[in-house]
């Protein structure tokens, strides 16, 4: 069978002379010979150990180094931010703000939306996203924290209570817009610390705000587990106390009054026998934060009393009003940067254990 000519080299001769030829080519003259004996001796494979050519295998192209990506940009969640918090009075947005500090945000206002003082039995207002009761207290809670406090009267209701929440006007999510669009213009904040643990009808009502504001809201404590998020509270120094109650179980005449850790096995105990949200999510029972690590001074309850506001055979709703208070140097000041080492941060929407909580030995059961 007829080989295949080998090609010709670029000086006349062949490239691919056979094994036994010397490597020199037919035709052309001694010069052109030399030339491709050359070219052939380059070209031809070398057989190892006497055997047969081997075919050489081609090298791998070097593979490109991937590019290094550009580095990311600090996104709206990153430590430093300046952050107005969102607060209530109560102990939840007391804890977030704590948080807050802990993932290195700057608290520099609160904000607050309050009833209109003229309107009847203002103490308690029945709103699906407001706290109201202990609303007289709040100006001493800014004071207590030495930051100034931006308030806005609800005048809207609740008009849109589906899931998906749309601009409407009248509604009284448009008082939380008003008041926070204040408070951007006047702190240049880009965060709002929410309390938010399991409501979504208020976290979809806050995110629309803030989205419509460009501002990014911090909930660390949202779908956090109660019972743990209760134990953190207490272990973090936050004297709170119980202001309303409106749940099977929870009587004004023993529970008003007391505090977060008097009552938590109590809550414990009615979350087994009843369901209770053992951090009031369902609206069982509110509270009122006297002292936490953030206040530079404490708030001293010096009378209240009770006011019934449906007096119901099984669960009656009432609440505390403050009559009268003040505040008072704190003897010992806890420090935050000590309390925040000890404090895990959680990522925004995230779970994860603070503090462990010890159990104070020969705790009263109420």
């Amino acid at each position: 069978m007829r080989s295949r000519a080998a090609p010709r080299s670029p000086a006349g001769g062949r490239a691919g002379g056979g094994a036994g030829r010397g490597g020199a080519g037919r035709g052309g003259g001694q010069a052109a010979r030399r030339t491709g004996g050359e070219a052939a001796a380059r070209a031809r494979p070398r057989a190892r150990h006497g055997g047969a050519a081997t075919t050489p295998r081609p090298r791998p192209r070097p593979r490109p180094r991937p590019r290094r990506a550009a580095p990311a940009a600090r996104t709206r969640t990153a430590p430093g931010m300046r952050v107005a918090a969102l607060i209530s009075g109560g102990k939840d947005s007391c804890y977030n703000m704590m948080q807050c500090v802990v993932a290195g945000h700057q608290i520099v206002a609160l904000a607050n939306l309050r009833p209109a003082e003229n309107q009847v039995g203002s103490d308690e207002l029945d709103s699906y996203m407001y706290q109201t009761v202990g609303h007289h207290a709040i100006d001493l809670y800014a004071e207590a924290m030495a930051l100034p406090l931006y308030r806005h009267t609800i005048r809207g209701r609740s008009v849109d209570t589906g899931r998906v929440y749309t601009k409407c006007e009248g509604d009284e999510v448009e008082d939380l817009y008003e008041l926070l669009k204040l408070v951007k213009e006047k702190e240049e904040v880009e965060g709002i610390s929410v309390g938010a643990i399991l409501s979504d009808y208020q976290r979809v009502r806050v995110e629309n705000v803030c989205k419509r504001l460009n501002l990014q809201p911090l909930a660390y404590l949202w779908q956090r587990n109660q019972e743990d998020l209760l134990r953190e509270m207490i272990s973090s120094n936050i004297q709170a106390i119980i202001i309303k109650v409106a749940a099977l179980g929870l009587d004004p005449d023993k529970h008003l009054g007391k505090t977060l850790d008097q009552m938590e096995p109590y809550l414990l105990e009615l979350s087994k026998k009843y369901g209770v949200h053992v951090c009031g999510e369902g609206g069982e029972y509110e509270t009122f934060t006297l002292d936490c690590p953030l206040f530079k001074k404490k708030i001293i309850v010096d009378s209240s009393e009770v006011v019934i506001h449906s007096a119901d055979a099984f669960a009656p709703v009432a609440y505390l009003r403050f009559l009268e208070l003040h505040l008072e140097d704190k003897q010992t000041c806890i420090n935050l940067k000590t309390l925040c080492r000890e404090i895990c941060c959680h990522c925004l929407y995230a779970t994860s254990r603070i503090l462990p909580y010890r159990r104070d030995k020969g705790r009263k059961k109420i």
